[in-house]
């Protein structure tokens, strides 16, 4: 397969190798199990790659706060009432110099075997992105593996003041931490003075709600508003998170998914971003941004690649898929963010996000079809897929510190069956695969192949067509969502049916559709579906620009017809 089109699939190293299902609550590694860098083997990459992926974004690499004790390797142990979970969560990074040590088989060797995973990884033609926190970190940060020559986080703070320019920290003098959560050996976490919450909580006391186990990093921005935002020069905190993405860089890595990026200045980014690509120009940053008004500036001031879009087009295809919004909704969506799609990212499901086959969202992974298609289809952007979504996976397990919430939980150990199956006995085929799993992933595995190798939907251009079918009685725009993609006079139409019955329509295709896609008047198509889900489409394109083609779509299903003109007889 010849791939055009950036296709990240993400994967939590914990979780997709992990061969313990024991799956007891608040279960601890030994209990539980946890999945290892090196299970990541030549066949796994392989399979992964065969999906349709350019790109793995290995997630809960770095060191993070954890309730496993590994003391015994020279790693501080970290309090109970500051994680959540019992394996931690990946964003309370403990040391950005290091990797998880429950993803080594060999902790002494932890590092050693990350590097190996991304040499393996390139070996099959897929780029490595790892997370990069630059908002805050754990509030145990002890950096065992910090490089020579460079301070740790903290160190040379002045923590009497509120805030200063090169602290790396804000503070609340006087005042001393109180998590909200209780440790079990009653040994509480001790913090004098309190350093303020990641996620901008000025509060000695934050909430469960709160990202309590993490402390705000300082990019010279005074909350209080005392002083004027000072970046000239660098602040310390600038500097020091420079070298932690040059040193991921040296080792290989491709790109970061850069999180919660909108709480970290502008100004940081364009320069951190200037710095590290004069050394490494190819080097991919990817911003997790919630604030659709920020877009541009995150784009073309700060100078992402990409931006998580997730307040437009995946708010509003959810909205669609539970029924909750007209099919025609969509067409606000991408004209909100007209100039942008070539720099979003669009996907259903990632590591926050409930799953799509959860209760909690369609109850089942192929109803999601028209949207996932909807989403690959639309423009040339990148697409994420979360790996399970494109095995059904539901989401609805208990772990322990998340609950049963439609999300697989990143804090607490586990397995999972799906993994399990997909794996088999090594050759990660996915032979052992339920029938309605081998088929959703059969549909992924089509619809990505389709998008890497079909120029119009890697590099083509787009034309909306509901504007042309909203007064159409035959077309119901509630349910059903219309459009061209072409290139260089190859034209495909691609209707999706959010319905959960079947769908008759005649859909018009305008005579501007036509000229700008290269369709002729005088001529008969012929429309095959290349997802093989429904039937195939004809009609003379005289009908089309009149009363419309006739087709019909089962329930909860998409095609991506390849239309092609004849004389007619």
């Amino acid at each position: 397969m010849e791939k055009r089109r950036m296709v990240i699939y993400q994967v939590l190293p914990r979780l997709l190798t992990n061969k313990v299902l024991a799956n007891k609550a608040k279960g601890t590694i030994k209990e539980n199990g946890c999945g290892k860098f090196n299970e990541i083997d030549a066949k796994a990459l392989q399979s992964i790659a065969g999906l349709g992926a350019t790109h793995v974004w290995y997630t809960g690499i770095l060191e993070h706060a954890t309730c496993t004790d590994y003391s015994a390797y020279g790693i501080a142990t970290d309090s109970e009432d500051v994680v959540k979970g019992k394996a931690g969560s990946p964003y309370a990074i403990k040391d950005y110099y290091d990797v998880d040590p429950d993803l080594a088989v060999d902790v002494n060797k932890r590092i050693e075997e990350f590097e190996a995973l991304v040499e393996r990884t390139h070996q099959h033609q897929l780029k490595v992105l790892i997370d990069l926190v630059p908002n805050h970190l754990a509030r145990n940060y002890v950096s065992d593996a910090l490089p020579e020559g460079i301070k740790a986080f903290g160190a040379d703070d002045d923590n009497s003041l509120a805030y200063a320019k090169n602290n790396n920290f804000y503070y609340l003098p006087g005042k001393s931490f109180v998590s909200p959560a209780k440790s079990a050996s009653g040994q509480q976490w001790k913090e004098k003075p309190a350093k303020v919450t990641g996620n901008d909580c000025f509060s000695a006391s934050p909430k469960v709600s709160d990202w309590y186990e993490t402390v705000k990093l300082n990019y010279g921005i005074d909350y209080s508003g005392q002083t004027a935002a000072d970046f000239d020069p660098e602040p310390d905190t600038w500097l020091k998170m420079r070298e932690v993405v040059l040193y991921w860089a040296a080792k290989g890595v491709d790109g970061f998914r850069c999180d919660m990026a909108g709480m970290v200045p502008v100004d940081f980014w364009r320069w951190m971003i200037g710095e590290v690509r004069q050394k490494y120009p190819e080097m991919v940053f990817i911003a997790e941004v919630y604030e659709a008004e920020l877009y541009s500036d995150y784009i073309f001031k700060a100078g992402f690649d990409y931006l998580y879009d997730k307040v437009v087009l995946y708010d509003g295809l959810r909205a669609v898929m539970e029924s909750k919004a007209a099919a025609s909704s969509l067409s606000a969506c991408w004209q909100r963010t007209e100039g942008l799609h070539n720099f979003l990212l669009y996907f259903l499901e990632n590591h926050d996000e409930q799953r799509i086959a959860s209760d909690f969202f369609m109850g089942d992974g192929a109803k999601a079809i028209p949207g996932i298609t909807v989403a690959a289809t639309m423009f040339n952007n990148p697409l994420l897929i979360y790996s399970g979504q494109e095995l059904g996976e539901r989401g609805m397990d208990a772990e322990g510190f998340s609950g049963q919430d439609g999300r697989t939980s990143i804090f607490d150990y586990w397995g999972l069956q799906n993994f399990a199956l997909w794996r088999g006995k090594g050759d990660w085929s996915g032979s052992e695969l339920s029938a309605e799993a081998k088929d959703l992933r059969d549909f992924y595995r089509k619809l990505l192949s389709l998008v890497q190798e079909i120029p119009a939907l890697n590099n083509g251009r787009f034309y909306d067509l509901m504007w042309a079918n909203k007064e159409n009685i035959c077309f119901d725009s509630e349910k059903l969502f219309a459009f061209l993609r072409y290139d260089k006079g190859q034209v495909y139409l691609i209707i999706a049916n959010f319905d959960s019955k079947a769908k008759e329509l005649k859909l018009k295709i305008p005579s501007d559709a036509m000229d700008l896609s290269g369709m002729q008047s005088g001529l008969f198509y012929t429309g095959t579906d290349l997802l093989n889900i429904n039937r195939n489409i004809q009609f003379p394109a005289i009908i089309a620009l009149n009363g419309g083609l006739g087709c019909k779509l089962l329930p909860y299903s998409a095609s991506v017809y390849e239309l092609k003109g004849s004389d007619m007889a």
